[in-house]
């Protein structure tokens, strides 16, 4: 069975009205032409163990990891990266879901 391929993201908006006009406006649909599915995207989560504070955790998956991958390191994604890192603090990170 296919693995799904997630990319996992940490963010510290620094910047509130630059993300949501610029970077969340342009991603939107590259992610959509990807066939990429938001399966959280939320402020605020709840530490329940740890000494870890963490703004807003995104998962976002893909058809396979390879999928996860190729888009990250697409023209596409490479071209609003940018307004990303220019609003916002971001730990991402690349995972293979379990088998559906």
């Amino acid at each position: 069975m296919q693995r799904k391929g997630i990319i996992y993201a940490e963010l510290e908006i620094t910047d509130q009205e630059y993300f949501y006009n610029e970077y969340m406006t342009r991603v939107g649909p590259v992610l959509e032409k990807w066939g990429a599915t938001f399966a959280v995207a939320g402020g605020e989560p709840q530490v329940l163990e740890g000494d870890r504070s963490v703004e807003r955790v995104v998962l976002v998956e893909f058809d396979s990891p390879e999928k996860a991958s190729e888009f990250y390191h697409s023209q596409d994604y490479q071209d609003v990266i940018g307004y990303r890192t220019r609003s916002a603090k971001s730990h991402l990170y690349l995972l293979e879901g379990t088998a559906q």
